[in-house]
């Protein structure tokens, strides 16, 4: 479906990550963790670039997608935009979703690869869906964390979603996890990890190497579904 709308909220959501919130329109459906191309002009040209939807299906009035600024030029000219400003949509797009398909979920992310599963997380409490997901979400730093206060909430009104956040430069303040994903901290975190279906986004270097790992904890293939974010 391609349509157009005016950007109706922007939320900044880190120093670098914003979201765009535009109004849905009648007859748009989507599943959690697709995306969209969102075309916009860039030095005269028309120029797209797939957004996976932050939002969720069960969000009736509004889409949102979630973008982290990398100081290209489409990256800034959508930085500069604002309320009011059209946006060209088409979509969704995408295989990497979820529709209750599976009891027990992992849910495996890398910086703004937390896009499409905020969107997984709110569907499934939106909808009280009784799957259990487990949230491994990768960052920097403290600073980089996005939807840090979406997902408390979400945890606290869902009790089967476990939100586990982990960081590689953190600060000696860190209380968390602070190491890359690895098959130490999935064990730990993921006791019964064998009998899960996986979800994987981010860089590339990040999604291939939780490939491997996965497939060495004897993982099979057609349990594992990802997408790779790259220009980041």
């Amino acid at each position: 479906m391609e349509f157009s709308e005016p950007v109706t909220e922007v939320i900044q959501r880190t120093h670098d990550v914003k979201s765009f919130r535009f109004n849905r329109p009648e007859g748009f459906d989507y599943k959690a963790g697709q995306y969209d191309f969102i075309t916009i002009p860039v030095n005269g040209e028309m120029v797209h670039k797939p957004f996976t939807l932050s939002s969720s299906p069960t969000e009736k009035n509004h889409l949102e997608f979630t973008k982290k600024f990398t100081g290209h030029e489409y990256s800034n000219v959508l930085d500069s935009m604002g309320s009011g400003d059209l946006l060209k949509i088409d979509g969704p797009y995408g295989k990497m979703t979820f529709e209750g398909d599976y009891e027990k979920i992992s849910l495996l992310s890398g910086g703004i690869g937390i896009t499409p599963m905020i969107s997984i997380c709110k569907y499934c409490t939106d909808l009280n869906l009784d799957t259990s997901i487990t949230l491994v979400s990768s960052y920097k730093t403290e600073d980089d964390i996005v939807f840090y206060s979406e997902l408390e909430n979400l945890q606290k009104l869902n009790e089967n979603l476990k939100v586990v956040i982990t960081l590689t430069r953190a600060s000696s303040e860190w209380q968390g996890c602070r190491e890359h994903i690895c098959d130490n901290l999935i064990t730990r975190e993921i006791p019964d990890f064998k009998d899960h279906m996986y979800y994987l986004c981010g860089p590339p270097g990040m999604v291939n190497s939780v490939v491997s790992l996965l497939e060495n904890l004897d993982i099979p293939r057609n349990k594992v579904k990802k997408e790779l974010f790259t220009g980041y």
